[in-house]
């Protein structure tokens, strides 16, 4: 179920209000147990393997705290070992306005976790969290610099931290790219460990919808084996 389609809005001025493109109920791989996702609007990357195009170029929708929370509270009896996620696009872009969502919510004594690419290490935003979910971006970079900033500030907070990986074949599956992130994982406190997703393009649809081409088209989608062979590699198996 999907809520809050992209709309022009205003810009955002502080905490009491947000820009979303959906809401998504019932999400059992985005963090921990059954959760709602608050997709918000805008992102600070382009990646290629992008399966929600839709969150970069539309301003979404202006949203306020309240309403927002009041939402996601009809879930509520569902979320028992689950919680909320925010995800995007890019939630540290509308760091007042997470934060506001994450201690509104506190007090209805549901938690939340954000999923992040990493490149913005805001303290604040960071503790405010259950924990965090980062996704490695590293399919077309080598450069894992970033993730060692937002990862030290982690480390320094104590935050709990799953990493995430978007294996795309032919891109990120490489001897060379998989030791750059062992030796990543291996340097910090990820409390969650570190869990691979497979490259799929389910997204398809949603680049013919908004008139793209989904730049790793002629890219192979990841196999079991594939996943496999990178978890024995990050465990030094």
């Amino acid at each position: 179920m999907k809520e809050y389609k992209n709309a022009p809005s205003e810009q955002n001025s502080g905490g009491e209000f947000g820009y979303i493109d959906s809401i998504y109920s019932g999400s059992g791989v985005d963090g921990k147990g059954l959760r709602v996702v608050v997709f918000f609007s805008g992102c600070n990357l382009r990646c290629p393997f992008c399966h929600n195009p839709e969150t970069l170029f539309g301003q979404g929708t202006r949203t306020g705290v309240s309403a927002l929370v009041q939402k996601i509270l009809r879930y509520k009896p569902y979320l028992k070992r689950g919680g909320v996620t925010l995800s995007g696009g890019e939630p540290f872009l509308q760091k007042d306005f997470a934060i506001a969502v994450i201690r509104a919510l506190a007090e209805h004594g549901v938690p939340v976790c954000i999923e992040t690419n990493g490149q913005i290490a805001d303290a604040e935003l960071i503790a405010a969290a259950e924990y965090i979910i980062c996704d490695v971006k590293n399919q077309e970079n080598a450069d894992l610099s970033a993730y060692d900033a937002f990862l030290s500030v982690c480390d320094a907070l104590g935050a709990r931290v799953e990493l995430t990986n978007v294996l795309v074949p032919s891109k990120n599956d490489s001897e060379a790219a998989l030791f750059a992130l062992q030796k990543l994982y291996r340097s910090h406190r990820v409390s969650e460990g570190i869990r691979f997703l497979p490259f799929r393009k389910l997204c398809l649809e949603k680049y013919e919808k908004i008139k793209m081409q989904f730049p790793y088209f002629d890219v192979n989608e990841a196999e079991e084996e594939d996943i496999l062979y990178a978890e024995k590699y990050i465990s030094g198996i």
